[in-house]
């Protein structure tokens, strides 16, 4: 439970705040909780795969980055990506000021819902190809020797010899989704998408930067231990995601104040999911947990893409990483049972 203690406190703040926002809208205070409840479980359901991704990056890093991971971070997360974000999106769109999207945000709702959800081709279009991104490097990687399915898996790792393969693949998606939307949202995904694989591959990049001559790979690996990179890769990471839960909450609810209040919740318990399977161990021993993640980001990053032509409901998104997730936790247990009774045989 140490691992959760923010998070048991961030939510009984939002949840008062949610109680006190409640007295002063129609809908009451019982229905601001019980909202506010339900979009912090949505948040979770969608961003659990988040939490395991971010484990294996956090668990390279010290306790002073994974301390700003779970301070200065979730207030980006919070209200950077989930408050701030939105309002200039719809700024940029209707090309009015941020005080006038303020006050249309808690006055107006239903209109500055449709405004974003007018932005939803080029929001989707950037996070699609990141997350696509993180599922490709992850399945197409030389160095990777633990399989989940070993048949497709092992062959895909080979192809990773090959540079920027992973870049190139994304590049295909990207253009078959030009190829897919309406030629009045082509320029914007390809725009945005085009973004995304740049700061994915940027982000990628960081440690060029940190190279020593005489010290090699040693430099390198200190600056990924220090967490300055991962840092930047997680938060970005977290971007992603959060498009998608924002989004997936005006479905729910166009109070942008209970919003953010739930999605905040939601957040935090990720980010502390994400310490405590650090602290835990969990990725080594559940060994197929990570691969399920990444399955669930690779669907997650698919349905993005195609929710630019098609509308795919939010409880999809969800089930879709749960049940990949709740796979690779099977296989992993019974994995970890098949090494059981092999080393039992051979003594």
């Amino acid at each position: 439970m140490r691992d959760f203690r923010y998070s048991f406190l961030v939510t009984a703040i939002c949840l008062g705040l949610a109680a006190w926002w409640g007295t002063h809208t129609p809908a009451g205070v019982w229905v601001a909780l019980a909202v506010t409840v339900m979009l912090g479980i949505l948040e979770v359901s969608l961003s659990f795969d988040n939490a395991v991704v971010n484990a294996r990056v956090l668990k390279d890093m010290d306790e002073w980055w994974r301390q700003m991971f779970l301070t200065v971070g979730i207030l980006i997360a919070v209200f950077g990506m989930r408050l701030v974000f939105p309002i200039v999106i719809v700024a940029v769109a209707t090309g009015l000021g941020t005080l006038e999207v303020i006050d249309m945000a808690i006055d107006t709702p239903a209109e500055y819902s449709r405004h974003l959800m007018e932005s939803h081709v080029p929001i989707a279009a950037f996070g699609g190809m990141f997350l696509l991104l993180v599922f490709l490097n992850f399945l197409i990687d030389a160095d990777k020797h633990t399989h989940w399915f070993t048949a497709v898996e092992s062959r895909l790792a080979s192809v990773g010899r090959a540079d920027s393969v992973n870049v190139g693949l994304a590049l295909l998606a990207l253009l078959l989704l030009h190829y897919l939307l309406p030629e009045s949202a082509r320029m914007d995904a390809v725009i945005a998408g085009g973004w995304g694989i740049l700061l994915y591959v940027a982000i990628g990049s960081l440690d060029v930067f940190f190279e020593d001559a005489e010290a090699g790979d040693a430099a390198v690996q200190t600056v990924r231990r220090s967490g300055a990179a991962g840092f930047i890769y997680l938060e970005v990471l977290d971007a992603s995601f959060s498009f998608d839960g924002v989004i997936g909450a005006f479905a729910i609810t166009q109070d942008v104040v209970i919003i953010m209040l739930g999605l905040a919740i939601g957040a935090m318990f990720v980010r502390s999911m994400t310490v405590h399977l650090v602290n835990r161990g969990t990725l080594d021993n559940f060994i197929y947990l990570e691969h399920g993640a990444h399955y669930a980001i690779g669907i997650l990053a698919v349905l993005m893409l195609v929710s630019t032509v098609h509308h795919v409901p939010e409880v999809i998104t969800g089930l879709a990483g749960v049940v990949l997730i709740g796979l690779s936790v099977w296989s992993s247990v019974r994995h970890r049972r098949r090494m059981q009774g092999v080393s039992a045989n051979a003594v």
